[in-house]
């Protein structure tokens, strides 16, 4: 049964269907939503679209990832609200409005798993899971307070779950203690493959932290001595290849192809009408060239292989997980793309590498939440929610 949350506006007000779960289990005790993207059994999938919602009808089988909490005992109490079509990092959905951020509640709660991140920030339940593109996990994680997961692609199901850019999206969760993030991790990310060494080789990328305005340095500092004295010290490393521009663009008309050979039929076919921001993000992403692709597609590839030489198999990243705190809800809509732009520069490592990525809420600036990631290499999802859960316990 859903929980009541008409404060925080994190679920969607779909009627209560009963969703079995295990009595006993290494989850049980805990509560679970789920973002508006994954099949539950007896409920429709939006994909925080009214046009999608009509066509969805009430799906007959639970997504594998979903069902894997339940069979660990985890209590489904609801699904929740997310950016139309997975595509924006804000939280404000014109269609079904904005969840509230449980952190800063005069501030955007972050996109697209806003409804995610709502219902755990403002304890409606212990954890929720979330999808992560192009940042859809870290920015609200790091918006409204919470340990959140981008893993390594394709490390977590994402079968019986609507596409948005499938070489980019990832199934992630958030929780607001490190005890609950490492429970649901256990579960959904077993053991590495190779695991990071007890003693990790921290770096801390200076071009990243380079893009940051002195107020948020200051901020993050005491976060960031923190987790070098808890990891041993961090050296200087610079994480970009060839420049941010680069690594913007190609991330940018990479996602951009795959978000409209997704989504561009459904679009084209009924036109449906589409919220500030995302029908000009669509309308951009139908202009991608294929020349554009090739190029970024070669980039991706050396990319990876530039921060998989970087990082080793002991090797991690220390870094800024967003541009600032969240912006305020007042905030227009070109404020609001031009922090979407800034926040790409720092997440598209993660989404062109496809390695995990941990952020951990260790800061505040004016009141608000602010994270600070670590980044490690593919597979070394379980070994950064170790060393969250040594950062945490410090």
């Amino acid at each position: 049964m859903r929980l009541p949350d008409n404060f925080a506006h994190a679920f969607l007000p779909y009627p209560a269907v009963p969703v079995a779960n295990a009595p006993q289990g290494p989850l049980a005790g805990l509560s679970f939503a789920v973002k508006d993207l994954f099949d539950v059994a007896g409920y429709p999938t939006g994909g925080g679209n009214p046009l999608l919602l009509a066509l969805s009808g009430v799906k007959k089988a639970t997504a594998p990832t979903v069902q894997r909490l339940l069979d660990a005992g985890a209590r489904f109490v609801g699904k929740t609200h997310t950016d139309e079509l997975a595509f924006s990092m804000n939280g404000k959905n014109a269609h079904f409005g904005t969840p509230v951020n449980g952190g800063a509640p005069d501030r955007i709660p972050g996109g697209s798993s806003s409804g995610s991140a709502a219902a755990v920030s403002n304890r409606l339940c212990d954890f929720a899971l979330g999808t992560d593109t192009g940042g859809s996990v870290r920015a609200p994680a790091s918006h409204c307070g919470l340990f959140g997961i981008r893993p390594t692609h394709g490390r977590i199901s994402l079968q019986d779950c609507l596409d948005l850019a499938p070489g980019f999206d990832t199934c992630g969760f958030f929780s607001r203690d490190a005890e609950t993030f490492a429970r649901v991790a256990d579960v959904l990310l077993g053991t590495d493959p190779v695991g990071l060494p007890t003693r990790v080789r921290l770096l801390r990328p200076a071009d990243l932290w380079r893009l940051l305005a002195a107020d948020v340095v200051e901020a993050l500092t005491p976060a960031r001595a923190r987790v070098e004295a808890a990891l041993g010290g961090a050296g200087a490393c610079d994480a970009v290849l060839d420049s941010f521009d680069t690594m913007y663009w190609s991330f940018r008309h990479l996602q951009g192809r795959e978000a409209w050979t997704v989504d561009g039929p459904f679009i084209e076919r009924f036109a449906p009408p589409l919220g500030p921001g995302v029908a000009e993000r669509f309308a951009w992403s139908k202009q991608v060239t294929d020349a554009q692709v090739e190029s970024a597609a070669r980039f991706r590839a050396a990319y990876r292989a530039h921060l998989a030489s970087l990082l080793g198999d002991d090797g991690v990243l220390l870094m800024p997980t967003m541009p600032d705190i969240a912006p305020l809800l007042a905030a227009g809509e070109a404020e609001l793309e031009d922090y979407r732009n800034a926040a790409i520069r720092m997440l598209c490592v993660s989404g062109l590498s496809g390695f995990p990525q941990v952020t951990l809420p260790l800061a505040r600036r004016l009141g608000a939440p602010l994270g600070i990631s670590l980044l490690g290499p593919a597979g070394s999802d379980r070994s950064l929610v170790a060393l969250a859960e040594r950062i945490a316990a410090a």
